[in-house]
């Protein structure tokens, strides 16, 4: 989720491992037609991923700083906290899915729709995608 405009990205991955966590960070870097504009900083949870030589070497490669909020403390990560929350009501749990394919498919819908439609209190009841300068 980017910090200033709270828009947001996922992806449904099939591991946690690092690698994937690093495939997925070089996705949203330069030269990816989905990049709106690459990250300078990234605020993980405590996941082995995101303690592994690889991630820590990933970032530099691509100079991105990265850091971990003090452990047990969630408030340091409320933005995201608060998306997973939003995302669990209006995505995971909004309606019954006929298989979990079928949950899956409606994803980048609802992505699509939190951050080019959904009004955000945060900033002025406008969707996020307002606050890009060069949106995708």
């Amino acid at each position: 989720m980017d910090d200033h405009s709270r828009v947001a990205y996922t992806e449904i991955c099939a591991n946690e491992e690092a690698a994937t966590a690093i495939r997925a960070c070089n996705e949203r870097c330069p030269g990816s037609p989905t990049t709106a504009s690459p990250p300078k900083r990234v605020l993980s949870d405590h996941g082995s991923a995101y303690r592994s030589y690889a991630w820590r070497n990933a970032c530099s490669e691509l100079g991105i700083v990265h850091k971990r909020p003090r452990p047990y403390r969630p408030q340091t990560n409320g933005k995201i906290e608060r998306f997973h929350c939003t995302l669990a009501d209006g995505w995971d749990y909004a309606r019954l899915y006929e298989s979990t394919d079928h949950q899956n498919a409606a994803l980048p819908g609802w992505l699509h729709f939190y951050n080019h439609h959904r009004a955000h209190s945060t900033i002025g009841g406008r969707p996020p995608i307002t606050r890009l300068t060069n949106p995708f």
